[in-house]
């Protein structure tokens, strides 16, 4: 799915405007990615990396703020790169000043270059933002026509609800039009998410098999071993729901049940995509949610609050081909480990020669490993090793560290490479966005009325009431 086009984009100078540029984003996530493709030699000779904040930086105070980058390979020459612009979303003077300092960067190059506007802030900036950007005519570019090669880039979460997704989008399209809107969901930069898309159409043995005929259910599984961490501000009053079911686990759903797309062009892929989100129905409010235990003495979080910190729940898809597949969620922090899969399980029916053998409870599965160790597994049933005749379970494993001796792009890395190369099959579209929302608005309701939120203890699995959720159906979680 790697845009053939690229590396002849990026022989192109650009320039990339960080808002929100001393934040735990762009130090965790946008200025490591940029300073690894670089290393790669994929950036062009000429890019300018412009930091815009409110803190009184110069351009050699936020380079210096990069502690933990400062000693990597590269760092030297990347920094050079590096500029900022102090001022604040919601005055107009900053962004004057940030006109100033764009203009000569064009001076410098001796044209309009592309400009990438990423808001790595909170949402709550967005609109401010984006407003000002109108105002100023940012949005437009250098002029003469240069706003097609202006780009804006939103993180997750978009919205907090579903009206709130509706008054972004709408800001968003009031502001740019919809080629030149990057809406960042790094899950599907993960090579696993892709993969799946190869395994399932490359592959003429699966095809065939993956359906309602052949597929009892499907699990997903995201653990994190770890708490809130200091995200307490960011997320209390967000939660699991809408911080990963809305976005990542809705893309990974997609990525199972959507059908084959016409073509790899963004339109195609994300059209299907999207016709899956509408497709997914919550069965009878079977949702179970829960707190770790200690969670309202962590940092910043509300001494009395409901915020979830665990989600489970039963979804299913409404399509000819997963009609009546149940696809069982679950999702938390304090887990037991950290762990992102989805399995396939396939029906198990055990032939005739074998049932006096006896054949294993759970037959073939087919699992995608997200995190860690990204690769493949399928469940077999085979013979063991004796005299007599006994049956058992054994995995064919594949990783991409072993056999392709690469783990492949770090997922934001891919994220960058695509934004500069304009394709956007790997961002969401405005309605994947809005139909998610819709399925869950239902449940985000609902809690606001719950004031009792169950609590579990860390290093487990959540909820005793996510086991019952699925054993109710004859099913265990994996």
């Amino acid at each position: 799915m790697e845009s053939p086009e690229v590396f002849q984009h990026l022989k192109s100078p650009f320039v990339m405007i960080i808002f929100g540029a001393t934040g735990d984003l762009s130090h965790s996530k946008l200025i490591p990615g940029l300073l690894s493709l670089f290393n790669k030699k994929m950036l062009p000779e000429e890019f300018f990396i412009v930091g815009y904040s409110r803190r009184d930086y110069n351009d050699q105070d936020f380079a210096d703020s990069f502690e933990s980058e400062k000693g990597k390979v590269g760092w030297a020459q990347f920094s050079k790169h590096l500029h900022y612009q102090k001022g604040t979303f919601e005055n107009s003077e900053g962004y004057f000043h940030l006109i100033d300092h764009l203009n000569t960067l064009d001076k410098k190059i001796g044209a309009c270059i592309t400009r990438f506007f990423y808001l790595a802030t909170p949402p709550s900036h967005y609109s401010d933002i984006l407003d000002k950007l109108v105002e100023t005519k940012l949005s437009e570019g250098c002029g003469q026509g240069s706003n097609k090669w202006t780009r804006i880039i939103v993180e997750k979460p978009f919205g907090k609800d579903a009206d709130t997704a509706k008054i972004l989008e709408m800001k968003l399209s009031d502001s740019f039009e919809e080629k030149q809107i990057f809406r960042v969901d790094h899950y599907l930069g993960k090579e696993t998410v892709q993969n799946i898309l190869a395994f399932r159409f490359a592959n003429s043995i699966f095809e065939p098999v993956w359906n309602k005929d052949f597929i009892d259910h499907v699990q997903i599984t995201w653990g994190e071993s770890e708490g809130i961490e200091n995200r307490g501000n960011f997320f209390d009053g967000v939660g699991m729901l809408r911080d990963v079911v809305q976005n990542h686990i809705m893309q990974l759903i997609s990525s199972v049940a959507m059908e084959q797309p016409r073509s790899f062009t963004k339109e195609d892929v994300r059209s299907e995509r999207a016709k899956v989100t509408e497709a997914v129905k919550l069965v009878d409010e079977r949702v179970v949610r829960g707190q770790y235990e200690g969670y309202r003495a962590e940092r910043e979080v509300e001494k009395d609050s409901n915020t979830e910190t665990y989600v489970a729940m039963k979804l299913l898809v409404d399509s000819p081909r997963f009609s009546g597949v149940p696809f069982y969620i679950r999702a938390g922090k304090k887990m037991e480990k950290d762990i992102i899969t989805i399995s396939v399980v396939f029906i198990q029916t055990c032939h005739i020669l074998f049932k006096e053998y006896g054949c294993p409870e759970i037959g073939n599965v087919l699992t995608f490993r997200i995190q860690p160790d990204e690769g493949i597994s399928l469940r077999l049933i085979a013979k063991k090793p004796g005299a007599r005749l006994k049956l058992g379970s054994v995995n064919m494993k594949f990783n991409y560290k072993d056999d392709f001796g690469t783990a492949g792009l770090d997922a934001y890395e891919k994220v960058l490479l695509d934004i500069f190369a304009a394709d956007q099959i790997l961002f969401t579209r405005s309605d994947e966005i809005l139909n998610s929302w819709n399925l869950l608005d239902n449940i985000l309701k609902k809690w606001q009325n719950e004031r009792n939120i169950p609590v579990y203890k860390s290093g487990g699995w959540g909820p005793e009431r996510a086991k019952e959720l699925i054993e109710k159906d004859g099913r265990k979680w994996i």
